[in-house]
């Protein structure tokens, strides 16, 4: 064995030594870099976050705790097959949260913690930055559709609640900003729509808008499915 293999080795087995320490609770770490923690919505995204939200998708009471720690008011969901080839599963029903919707809607919890993340680190800190005024309220187009990606024989992500079609918002001035009027051009406005597209990519698996094809022209799709495209 070469030196440079032997180090890596003895790193590699530091580590290893190190996360068991950390999962005993030998080492004592802060929470939000604790990757066995339960993720709090509150605190700044890390490294960590995506493996906290990828921990949370098939754990049902993890997923709780993490919407607990976020701004929303929601009734869990019992497991319910609305139509044979839709199954729902883990799922909730956003009421509110610190913005009003235009309806509540029901999402898979990863969906809703993700969501949660979106709006505290990312959307309403866009509106203040870009437009100067807090939101209020945000508008959509729904989350559950028992439907196939258009023009495909796939199940969309919609059909398990999986995703969500964000069309506008409000603010606190009174001013509407929708994706269908605001989008193109260089102004505040649509400096602030593509501020929240950026942001939606970094907390969901996938966004998809008006410049990935005509069928977004008026929305922003964001889903927590297994396939990652920022458009």
């Amino acid at each position: 064995m070469t030196i440079a293999r032997l180090i890596l080795l003895c790193v590699l087995l530091a580590l290893v030594g190190f996360g068991l320490a950390v999962w005993q609770g030998v080492y004592r770490v802060p929470p939000a870099w604790n990757p066995w923690a339960p993720l709090d919505v509150q605190q700044p995204p890390n490294l960590l976050t995506g493996h906290k939200l990828r921990r949370l998708q098939d754990d049902p009471a993890l997923c709780r705790l993490a919407l607990d720690s976020a701004e929303l008011r929601y009734t869990p969901m019992p497991d319910s097959l609305p139509d044979p080839t839709c199954p729902l599963t883990n799922t909730v029903r956003i009421e509110a949260s610190a913005l009003r919707f235009s309806a509540p809607f029901r999402a898979t919890c990863s969906l809703a913690v993700a969501y949660a993340l979106f709006e505290t680190h990312d959307l309403r800190p866009a509106a203040e930055a870009h437009l100067g005024s807090p939101l209020v309220r945000l508008d959509h187009f729904g989350s559950f559709a028992c439907r196939n990606i258009a023009r495909s024989n796939r199940r969309s992500q919609h059909a398990t609640a999986n995703a969500l079609d964000i069309a506008g918002f409000h603010l606190a001035d009174g001013r509407r900003i929708t994706v269908a009027r605001h989008w193109s051009g260089d102004d505040p406005e649509a400096r602030f729509l593509r501020a929240v597209r950026d942001g939606a990519c970094r907390r969901f698996r996938a966004t998809l808008g008006p410049d990935y094809n005509a069928a977004h022209h008026d929305h922003l799709h964001v889903d927590m499915g297994r396939f990652g495209i920022c458009r």
